[in-house]
């Protein structure tokens, strides 16, 4: 059985009431009354509850046997700088990414991207879609039975997220975007390196602008390549992630 997320705060040995949401996966579960669930926080707690009521429209659980159980987060977090892709790309990405590892997921608006969302008028448009993604990591950690649930970050635009790029959280991070071209490639550029906080910047369909490149490296950006082979950009970021683990949580 997957486990299942119960935003915070819990109460043990309380009657705790189902979220709308959570009442409706467990309906098509098929979960009865008194059945013992598995559940986690978003924040690194897990626990087994009890569903003692479910109703058409609410039902309540009994929580129990709380703990700390971070294992599956890798001992370094890994930020996706995905430049914006279309259709439903931008979907499997952050679906992808969760599964693979990535602690902080940032989509960025770039030249090239396909589909424009950072404007005013697109306010409510990209607002619908944030939510969209978030509700997709919540599901892919259910799946992979991650316990803390990644950050998906406000669509942003390219000067925007590197004029951040001195946030607290990216603070002395390891910064690499991936070009196309004669760069030193990502294994080669990570090995010699202890395991650290990573932020990889991926760019859209079509790559980014000369320009683009040229502010990141400005950022203190390393550009870096996954090989002689030109890869979509709903692949990129995710062997990026599979190649930093293969080489730094062994």
């Amino acid at each position: 059985m997957p486990q299942f997320y119960l935003p915070p705060p819990w109460e043990t040995q309380k009657p705790h009431p189902l979220p709308a949401e959570l009442l409706h996966h467990l309906r098509v579960r098929r979960i009865s009354e008194g059945e013992v669930i598995p559940i986690f926080d978003g924040q690194g707690q897990i626990a087994s509850a009890t569903l003692t009521r479910m109703g058409n429209k609410a039902g309540e659980l009994t929580i129990a046997a709380v703990v700390q159980d971070t294992q599956s987060e890798p001992p370094y977090g890994i930020t996706l700088a995905q430049g914006l892709a279309g259709g439903d790309k931008m979907d499997w990405v952050i679906e992808k990414a969760v599964e693979t590892g990535a602690s902080r997921i940032a989509p960025v608006q770039c030249e090239r991207s396909v589909i424009k969302l950072h404007r005013c008028s697109d306010a409510e448009r990209a607002q619908k879609r944030l939510l969209h993604w978030r509700a997709i990591t919540q599901a892919a950690c259910e799946q992979c039975e991650r316990t803390v649930l990644p950050l998906v970050e406000p669509i942003q635009t390219m000067a925007d997220y590197l004029s951040k790029a001195s946030d607290e959280h990216l603070k002395g991070a390891l910064r690499l975007i991936f070009c196309t071209g004669d760069h030193p490639s990502l294994a080669k550029t990570i090995t010699p390196l202890p395991a650290q906080d990573v932020i990889l910047l991926i760019g859209p369909e079509g790559g980014f602008t000369p320009e683009e490149i040229g502010l990141a490296i400005k950022a203190g950006f390393q550009a870096v390549s996954l090989g002689k082979r030109i890869l979509r950009t709903e692949t990129a970021g995710i062997a990026a992630i599979s190649t930093i683990h293969a080489i730094w949580d062994r």
